[in-house]
């Protein structure tokens, strides 16, 4: 049969990120491709507790179909959590989601309509753009530097888009690149929504995992009239197979957010809720953000001493003070591709850096990820790939 699919199903069934997390995840490639956090560090223990204990006294209620907004009890502690951040609101503001990537599709779908500019970062997170794509949506890219988005860029690029409806930002520790943008710059791109009269989507899946230098608010934390859809997630601070995130918008965005959940899938699961909340009620969350802080913080270390040592010096790359990557950097016009199968001739992998960009992407990038290996692999992975790299250059000079 000929399925008449709609225009946001892609045209073609092929996925090369899925390809290379296949080939990276053989026995013998150290892979530095995935964004996972490390699983021994999820509280299986703590969690299989308060699980028994939200069925013995909660059972009927945990299993029941329940609002879109989320648990009232959850979205209380969430409103706490903001809080420390420096973001002050209250659980009208604040509505459960079945992960960022939900918050990102649900925002998509209100805002976008084909033909709708959307401007991100260059390069951003993979899955957004996929997302933003898929509604229509013309994406823009804006270059970064150390300290994000660059502002005069992105006032060029509202100039030139008046039809832009929302600008989306990793703003700490962003998803490729592991920049996190400066506090001038966090007011800045407030002030220049505001005058172009644009919506920001603020995306914070990595903020709360800061091991080094000194916390930034959020840019919601200077957001004066409910310009900024906040989201943020369980997923690295708890466990990602939980599904749960959560979105903090003005509440008549917040009623908005509601009925488009419905629509969508009711509620998030209505157990995992539950036991999330008295996980948080029973548990010091804070303490177990810190652990991961210290592994994570150690291992970014161990990755960047590392590269030090067996990286060209002409090589750049990012220096995150959180998060899960790093951002590499090949000057010369490198084959991304033709290096990746160099590497994984020499047993390691990356995420090549195509699939970040929006538009065309600058050759001889690529992500690495430091927060699931152990600290001896990743030595010995890290000297993999700088040889792997030392090849790579030394055949582009001879072409």
């Amino acid at each position: 049969m000929n399925y008449q699919f709609s225009t946001r199903v892609p045209k073609t069934n092929e996925d090369p990120v899925g390809n290379i997390l296949k080939v990276a995840g053989s026995s013998d490639v150290i892979s530095f491709a995935g964004g996972l956090p490390a699983p021994e560090l999820f509280p299986v223990e703590a969690l299989k507790k308060v699980t028994n204990e939200v069925y013995d006294q909660e059972g009927r209620s945990a299993l029941q179909y329940s609002i879109a907004a989320g648990y009232p009890k959850l979205r209380e502690q969430i409103v706490a959590r903001m809080a420390q951040s420096g973001i002050n609101t209250t659980v009208d503001n604040v509505m459960i989601s079945t992960g960022s990537q939900q918050s990102i599709d649900l925002t998509a779908k209100m805002f976008i309509n084909p033909g709708d500019t959307v401007i991100v970062e260059q390069p951003t997170y993979l899955c957004a753009l996929d997302v933003f794509r898929s509604y229509g949506a013309n994406l823009v890219g804006v270059e970064m530097d150390d300290d994000g988005m660059k502002m005069m860029a992105l006032e060029t690029a509202l100039q030139a888009h008046p039809n832009t409806k929302f600008i989306y930002t990793i703003p700490s520790f962003q998803n490729p690149t592991g920049r996190t943008m400066s506090v001038a710059r966090r007011q800045k791109v407030i002030e220049l929504a505001e005058k172009y009269d644009v919506i920001i989507l603020e995306d914070d899946p990595y903020g709360a995992i800061r091991f080094a230098g000194t916390a930034v608010a959020p840019i919601k934390h200077f957001d004066q009239s409910g310009r900024v859809i906040y989201m943020s997630t369980f997923s690295k601070i708890l466990a990602p197979g939980m599904r749960l995130g959560w979105i903090v918008a003005d509440t008549a965005l917040i009623k908005k957010f509601t009925l488009m959940k419905q629509s969508a899938d009711v509620h998030s699961d209505n157990l995992t809720q539950h036991i999330v909340a008295r996980f948080m009620a029973e548990y010091d969350i804070d303490a177990h953000i810190q652990k991961i802080q210290s592994v994570y913080g150690q291992r970014e270390r161990v990755m960047v001493a590392a590269m030090a040592e067996h990286f060209p010096a002409s090589v750049h790359y990012s220096r995150p003070e959180g998060g899960l990557f790093i951002w590499v950097e090949i000057p010369g016009n490198i084959d991304t591709q033709a290096l990746f199968e160099t590497c994984i001739a020499h047993n390691v992998a990356f995420v090549p850096g195509d699939p970040f960009y929006p538009n065309a992407a600058t050759p001889g990038t690529f992500r690495l990820n430091y927060s699931t290996m152990a600290e001896d692999q990743i030595k010995i992975g890290i000297e993999r790939l700088g040889t792997a790299i030392k090849e790579t250059m030394a055949n582009a000079v001879k072409v």
